[in-house]
């Protein structure tokens, strides 16, 4: 890797060794600044001049509108109706710095990227403003000509010209160093948003905040920067005095009138704002299920190849890497990247339920667990799961787990359909896997006591929920609220994952030794239509027969 420190003159012949003699105990260089000390890089002005010049005019980069900005626009009217007449700030988060000064590669945060329809790697350090203007004076939020309460900004760190530092010399954002960055109007073209510089967030956010002034929220977690602007703006507006104030008149106010007024407050908070933003995914429009599909063909594929590689992993030290490098090498050609951390668990390993770090060997006989998805340019992930036999065939007791976490998967299946809650997904499955461990004789209580709040003994085996909402982060809307999330009602355009499993440890005495290392989970992502549910990955075979044959028909 080419080295990344700012440019500094270099050192001649004749003041390198002056320089040195001059320095003193006082005149100690700051540890902040060392990184420039093994820089090579000119700093005189001939350079600056050369290499400032002498350019043809740049490419216009090829940028056409998203077609995700109508759906994002009319995300944002869903948003701005829940805080009216508050400005509302939603960061994409900065670079991340993986080691010294080598950053992660970005991705924006997951509510920048649903309110502004981007993907990939755009754009560190963005902010998405919505400024409250009058209602039915702002954006247009659909195609029926109404008009939102906010007026979106975005603002962005644009292109910068050729005859500046940042140009040649900033090793994160320099044009030279990490290539051109899209222009203001490209932005919004791309967008359809009105993009401004970021060196102006500072003075648009603190327009007219105060106490009896427009209110400032933040989804926090995102930009640390961005949430201390935020509160200095605030503190400067004197808006803790004014919180102060509001906590002593509520003491002299009814319980519905205080109860009233604490959710209003709480309307005006940060908290709400996160939890709004996470809500707005529960249910997914036309576009994101469309992106869904994507991802969860693709990673289809990706399974494809892992079983095609799987005789390379069984003669490998590594062999779970060679399985989790074939699907994260195809996931980075065909999508952004994976959406989490690929599980390639084999044997034992499969028993632990997030095993990342897929150093393990692949044995003749052994069960492979592989847990991944593809994140498709849109950055939506898809989150699928098979547990395969590395020989091809299943044994009996292999065979006899997979099919009880099939029927366990099947049952949650049939209730995952419109007006069900999200917690029946759940519940049907465990009383599978109840009754078949009862069965077995591994419970210590029938299936009926072990099913009752106070019992529960069926998931020393199964610890993990059977379903998590699936978007553009694997576990989506995190900050919903209970009533909407695992008590909520089902609603055609939800999507989630079905994933139930049993997992016997090599060192579980509570079960008979033939159980003992085995680990199984079926994962399929289901979308809940008008009537019923469609399993978005049904192309990849779940019956424990179609695996194998489909295994065959890959390796021969």
């Amino acid at each position: 890797m080419t080295d990344a420190t700012p440019v500094t003159p270099e050192p001649t012949e004749n003041t390198a060794p002056a320089a040195a003699d001059a320095a003193s105990p006082d005149e100690t260089q700051d540890v902040s600044a060392r990184g420039s000390n093994r820089s090579q890089r000119p700093d005189s002005a001939a350079f600056k001049a050369f290499i400032t010049s002498g350019w043809a005019p740049r490419a216009v980069l090829d940028v056409e509108p998203s077609p995700a900005a109508p759906f994002a626009a009319a995300r944002r009217a869903a948003l701005s109706a829940r805080f009216p007449g508050a400005r509302l700030v939603i960061p994409a988060g900065p670079l991340k710095v993986r080691s010294n000064d080598t950053d992660y590669r970005f991705r924006p945060h997951s509510a920048f990227a649903h309110l502004t329809g981007t993907g990939w790697d755009q754009e560190p350090d963005a902010v998405l403003v919505l400024h409250p203007v009058e209602p039915g004076t702002g954006d247009p939020s659909g195609p029926d000509g109404a008009r939102s309460a906010h007026h979106a900004v975005l603002y962005v760190r644009p292109l910068a010209a050729r005859d500046t530092e940042e140009f040649y010399a900033d090793a994160r954002y320099g044009e030279f160093w990490v290539g051109a960055r899209p222009s203001l109007d490209d932005v919004t073209t791309l967008t359809g948003v009105e993009a401004h510089h970021v060196d102006g967030l500072r003075d648009a956010l603190a327009k007219d905040v105060g106490p009896d002034g427009t209110v400032l929220l933040v989804v926090t977690g995102a930009d640390e920067a961005v949430e201390a602007l935020v509160e200095a703006i605030r503190a400067e507006a004197g808006l803790e005095d004014s919180a102060e104030q509001t906590a002593e008149e509520e003491q002299e106010r009814t319980e519905a009138e205080w109860l009233a007024r604490a959710e209003a407050a709480y309307r005006r908070t940060d908290a709400a704002l996160v939890e709004a933003v996470s809500e707005l995914r529960l249910v997914k429009d036309a576009h994101e299920v469309e992106q869904m599909r994507s991802a969860v063909d693709a990673t289809i594929a990706g399974f494809e190849e892992v079983v095609r590689t799987l005789p390379r992993a069984l003669g490998h030290r590594r062999g779970e890497r060679v399985i989790e490098t074939t699907f994260d090498g195809h996931a980075r050609l065909e999508g952004n990247a994976v959406g989490y951390e690929t599980i390639a668990a084999a044997g034992e390993h499969a028993t632990t339920l997030h095993w990342i770090r897929n150093d393990g060997v692949v044995r003749s006989g052994q069960l492979v667990l592989l847990d991944a998805g593809v994140e498709v340019d849109s950055l939506y992930t898809a989150d699928v799961t098979r547990t395969l036999p590395a020989d091809g065939e299943f044994t009996d007791v292999q065979r006899r787990v997979y099919q009880a976490v099939l029927d366990a998967a099947d049952a949650a299946f049939d209730v995952a359909v419109p007006g069900a809650r999200f917690r029946d997904v759940h519940a049907a499955a465990m009383e599978v896997i109840a009754a078949r461990l009862e069965e077995w004789g591994l419970l210590p209580v029938s299936a009926a006591e072990s099913l009752s709040p106070e019992g529960q003994q069926h998931r020393r085996w199964m610890v993990h929920g059977t379903s998590h909402h699936l978007g553009l982060d694997v576990h989506d809307c995190a900050q919903a609220r209970r009533e909407l999330y695992l008590d909520g009602i089902l609603e055609p355009g939800m999507v989630f994952t079905i994933e139930p499993g049993l997992y016997f440890k090599a060192d579980d005495l509570a079960v008979p030794e033939e159980y003992r290392g085995i680990g199984v989970r079926i994962e399929d992502d289901v979308l809940v239509t008008a009537d019923g549910n469609e399993n978005l990955s049904a192309a990849l075979p779940r019956r424990p027969e179609d695996v194998e044959a489909w295994m065959a028909s890959l390796r021969a």
